[in-house]
């Protein structure tokens, strides 16, 4: 990892600091994309740079506008002069129940975790491609099994997985695409899963009895870069077991 160069979309909170803090510390230089987090994305910034001065920058768009996308690939470029992988991890998350979806839920679920994707993955492509680079998505263990009342989140994750391995297929052989898919990392900043008995049922279904931790995602996106060179168009769940137990 020493000397790549490695943009990160929502780097700066929660799983995505995560990821940032251990592709750094192996040695990254990270172009750390944030929306309005600006206070978080700067406190990041300033600590990782003073261990390893000028290996962080910061770089502001709203992915829901797929014209910011080649200017935040520029960015990058300017930056540190190449592109070696692109971690898609930015993501709405909040419930759409049937008979409630909106439209506007509809852009802004859709827009952040399938379209902003694409639409990064293309922008990318081309640099990515001079250094034989990889493209990792976060995509979701509801992908697979959806969640209720999350019908258009389930549905953009889905989306995000059949963009992984079409991505893998459109791409290769210069560019890997993978994807890890979580479970109970971190609970969603949000009262609907505050309740603790709503908490202890789902730790209740991973086979390893426990929620995980950011840095258990952080670790396989970092395998996945810089330790998996023959894996491509692969997802990762990294959940606990809870996906062979809904």
């Amino acid at each position: 990892m020493q000397g790549k160069v490695v943009l990160i979309t929502a780097g700066a909170k929660r799983v995505g600091a995560a990821i940032c803090r251990k592709l750094h510390l192996r040695g990254a230089n990270l172009m750390l994309h944030y929306r309005s987090s600006l206070e978080e994305a700067q406190g990041l910034q300033t600590e990782l740079n003073q261990a390893r001065p000028g290996s962080v920058a910061l770089a502001q768009a709203d992915l829901l506008d797929i014209a910011q996308m080649p200017r935040l690939v520029d960015a990058t470029i300017q930056q540190f002069g190449k592109l070696d992988a692109l971690v898609n991890n930015a993501s709405s998350f909040f419930s759409t129940p049937l008979g409630e979806v909106t439209e506007a839920a509809w852009d802004d679920l859709i827009g952040s975790n399938l379209k902003a994707p694409l639409f990064l993955s293309q922008a990318a492509a081309p640099h990515l491609r001079q250094q034989h680079g990889c493209i990792v998505n976060i995509v979701d263990i509801h992908a697979e099994r959806p969640l209720k009342n999350y019908i258009i989140y389930s549905s953009a994750k889905g989306g995000l997985a059949s963009l992984t391995r079409s991505l893998a297929l459109e791409l290769a052989p210069e560019i890997r695409v993978n994807g890890v898919s979580p479970g109970p990392i971190l609970w969603p900043e949000n009262d609907e899963w505050a309740d603790v008995a709503v908490r202890q049922h789902i730790i209740s279904k991973t086979l390893l009895k426990r929620t995980g931790e950011p840095d258990d995602i952080a670790r396989t996106v970092l395998f996945l870069i810089a330790d998996a060179p023959y894996i491509t168009g692969q997802i990762i769940a990294v959940d606990g077991g809870r996906s062979v137990n809904l």
